[in-house]
């Protein structure tokens, strides 16, 4: 399993942003085989994580069209800065109470 980390310093929110982000995470989860997808905002700090079984998986929606056109927005419109981890996820623990 794959884990990519996004962290973004937000220049501005809107609603077409939220609409965005809405759809990229259904689209991602619902077509693209997303397992989870978590985001948190602080103040202008962004960070998302979403896991994903194969890297090759990451790499077709890396490239998605509707996704393209998102990472554009992002750039021009939403996004003062922002960084992309790919990590592979050797190791996990759970336990529930």
């Amino acid at each position: 399993m794959f884990v990519v980390v996004f962290r973004a310093e937000i220049r501005k929110s809107d609603s077409d942003y939220a609409e965005m982000s809405a759809r990229m995470r259904d689209l991602a989860m619902n077509h693209f085989g997303c397992l989870e997808f978590h985001s948190v905002t602080e103040g202008q700090n962004e960070i998302a994580l979403s896991y994903w079984p194969d890297e090759k998986i990451i790499l077709a929606w890396k490239e998605n069209s509707e996704h393209l056109i998102a990472q554009r927005l992002g750039r021009d419109r939403w996004y003062s800065s922002f960084s992309i981890q790919v990590a592979r996820i050797t190791r996990e623990y759970r336990i529930e109470v």
